[in-house]
């Protein structure tokens, strides 16, 4: 089992990031210097992705763009012997190998995995949500296809979320294999306390064997009216190994204000240019408060 290929998800509305995103798709907002998407291409490269398909819809032409040459920029650039600014803007045309599909209909995440099907065929692949941010010394991705790949069997990353919390998430039924890796056997998607199979929560990785496909394709919808993976996964699980990774890392929803304020934080306090700066401007104004 070897993993080669994955899938963003990223057909989405935006609906919790209004009124930007009426016309810049969520997955297009600056995270300091460069768009979210960026970030979760390249998260997938450095776990060993070869081919990526980004799903989109109708009003994202803006990410099938960015991921392309654009001669016109960089002759302006390198004429103006801006060759940091020119490196970066070619680095993201040529991070991998981007493909792109249409969500025609905004139908669910799984149906939005089920239109990656010819794409994938028949082999394993990865699913990295179009708007969860992951910050790891080792991608998260890759410590889930390192477990898929290990005992042959679609994965799933989890972290423990607050018992209050678990409503706006998929729980898993699980038990333990090794240190941070546990078998799934059941799941439910946005469960009630008294639904809840355990603390641990979905979020947002994935590896999936191309059986998948088959079930998406006939599944019924299910919470919110739409196709949900996790309602596929569910039946997944029942006939075919999945595990559960307790991933290493910290995981930013940027798809909502505030982990979008906090991701931009953090990464603004770490980056060369800002972090230093930023620092200060944070003392200098809580001494103002």
């Amino acid at each position: 089992m070897k993993v080669r290929k994955a899938v963003i998800p990223a057909a989405g509305l935006g609906t919790r990031m209004l009124p930007a995103t009426k016309t810049v798709p969520k997955e297009m907002l600056p995270l300091v210097d460069k768009p979210v998407l960026q970030y979760i291409v390249e998260e997938a490269v450095a776990a060993g992705i070869e081919d990526i398909l980004i799903v989109t819809n109708r009003a994202k032409s803006a990410m099938d763009d960015y991921f392309d040459y654009y001669p016109e920029l960089e002759r302006r650039l390198e004429e103006g012997g801006k060759e940091k600014e020119l490196e970066e803007v070619r680095r993201a045309a040529d991070l991998a190998n981007v493909f792109y599909v249409r969500q025609k209909e905004t139908k669910g995440l799984g149906h939005a995995i089920w239109r990656a099907k010819r794409f994938v065929g028949d082999e394993p692949f990865a699913v990295l949500l179009g708007d969860d941010i992951m910050r790891a010394k080792t991608p998260v991705i890759g410590q889930l296809i390192a477990a898929a790949e290990k005992y042959d069997a679609s994965a799933v990353g989890v972290q423990q979320v607050a018992t209050e919390a678990i409503s706006k998430y998929s729980s898993v039924k699980i038990s333990p294999l090794e240190e941070r890796v546990f078998a799934v056997s059941d799941m439910n998607e946005k469960p009630t306390v008294e639904e809840m199979f355990s603390n641990y929560a979905i979020l947002g990785r994935y590896v999936l064997k191309s059986g998948i496909f088959d079930i998406l394709e006939h599944q019924a919808p299910g919470y919110g009216g739409e196709i949900q993976l996790t309602d596929g996964l569910k039946t997944l699980c029942g006939l075919d190994k999945m595990v559960a990774v307790d991933f290493e890392g910290r995981r930013y929803d940027t798809g909502n204000l505030k982990g979008f304020l906090e991701a931009t934080l953090d990464f603004a306090l770490d980056h060369p240019e800002t972090g230093e700066w930023l620092k200060q401007f944070i003392l200098d104004k809580a001494g103002s408060l």
